[in-house]
């Protein structure tokens, strides 16, 4: 028997689970693609080439959540709007990085962190979406 308070609690329950499944879809991604582009010889040195690094990351990250995104239902708008999120902290960072104010490990772990609330926007944009039953 479905309860007036339960509903609520479900519908958050949800929207916390689809946070979860991207934050682990985002580590596969990333470690996944990033293994297979080391064994190919493809890899980049984030110390070398932070901002190369970084996209590459970003790029792998967003693979993962896109397929899983794509699998439980979501539309094109949804996918693309959460796969951005792995890309806008470098629009502050990257000048940062260039004058020289922040080095290549300071860019990967803001951007890394910058990620996550980026993300919940891109949720709370879309809270029927990801908070309701349809998907």
């Amino acid at each position: 028997m479905t309860t007036a308070a339960s509903k609520p609690r479900r519908r958050w329950g949800r929207f916390a689970l689809h946070y979860l499944e991207m934050i682990i879809a985002m580590f596969v991604g990333m470690f996944a693609l990033g293994a297979l582009l080391d064994l190919l010889g493809l890899g980049f040195s984030h110390s070398e080439y932070p901002e190369l690094g970084y996209l590459v990351m970003a790029v792998n990250m967003s693979v993962g959540m896109a397929v899983w995104m794509r699998i439980r239902g979501h539309g094109w708008a949804s996918t693309l709007e959460m796969c951005a999120a792995m890309f806008v902290p470098i629009v502050p960072l990257f000048p940062l990085l260039w004058l020289g104010v922040i080095d290549g490990h300071v860019l990967m772990t803001v951007a890394h962190v910058a990620m996550f609330p980026l993300m919940l926007a891109a949720m709370f944009r879309r809270l029927d979406e990801y908070a309701g039953c349809a998907h």
